[in-house]
């Protein structure tokens, strides 16, 4: 297998894959959304709620805030020590106490571990108007993306990488309507001729608007076994973290399959 960075921000990445199969790439690709570990939180113990919004929603506001995940520090509950009963190892306590006016944000939450936190201070909670308060507890706990979309770490997409040529130079009509057609803009127009931008062309996503124009002037076919990877990380944890646990998931599981199949 063959992997090339092609683009990499923040927390987003683009990597051009090679010599895998769909079923591999697939399986990444799930392990990121699914299978990473991260921190969430699941209850909340009001105090005091005199804003607009009732109690259930500010704690589906909560619950879908972004928290930075220490993996090394935090364990899954059924995997800790106190077997799920809930202490330090496997809980993370957040509090917030605000009276209005004021906008709540993310911010607000005073967490027990600094190095777990909000991952994005400004998001909104909620707005207090004059003399309103909203105080709370909250607890985090480690989950994954397949027991609830709150718990996953990224996302994660890939496509075939595609073969754009063209055959046969259309008329200036058919080539200006090709170039627009495009929304990756791999065409270009040189010296009157209709040519494929090389270095574009990876971010064809084989969607076949130029095809549908004129396919007896271009050919179009997707490359066996080479993809266009791209991930991006919720912010919970790095990306390189993020891929780096997302593989060693994968290989948990796959040993975890190894030791069940050896009875049959």
């Amino acid at each position: 297998m063959e992997v090339r960075l092609i683009e990499k921000g923040e927390n987003k990445a683009r990597f051009l894959v090679k010599d895998i199969t769909p079923a591999m790439i697939n399986s990444i690709r799930r392990a990121i959304i699914e299978d990473v570990p991260v921190l969430a939180i699941e209850t909340v113990e009001f105090v005091k709620n005199d804003s607009a919004m009732y109690d259930e929603m500010i704690a589906h506001r909560l619950g879908l805030l972004p928290i930075t995940t220490d993996l090394k520090s935090y364990s899954l509950p059924e995997e800790c020590t106190c077997k799920g009963a809930g202490c330090s190892r496997c809980q993370l306590k957040l509090t917030l106490k605000k009276k209005g006016p004021c906008t709540v944000y993310a911010s607000d939450l005073k967490s027990s571990d600094p190095a777990c936190k909000p991952a994005f201070p400004e998001m909104p909670i909620t707005k207090l108007m004059n003399g309103q308060e909203l105080e709370l507890t909250a607890t985090a706990i480690l989950g994954r993306g397949k027991q609830h979309a709150k718990w996953s770490a990224g996302h994660a997409y890939y496509h075939n990488r595609a073969k754009v040529s063209v055959k046969k130079q259309p008329s200036k009509d058919i080539a200006d309507r090709i170039v627009k057609s495009c929304p990756k803009k791999i065409f270009v127009m040189k010296n009157g001729k209709l040519e494929v931008d090389k270095e574009r062309v990876m971010e064809c996503t084989l969607c076949e608007q130029c095809i549908n124009i004129d396919d007896k002037s271009l050919a179009l076919e997707p490359l066996k076994n080479e993809y266009m990877f791209y991930v991006e990380s919720f912010g919970m944890l790095p990306l390189k973290e993020m891929i780096n646990e997302a593989l060693v998931q994968l290989g948990l599981m796959c040993k975890e399959f190894k030791e069940g199949i050896k009875g049959i």
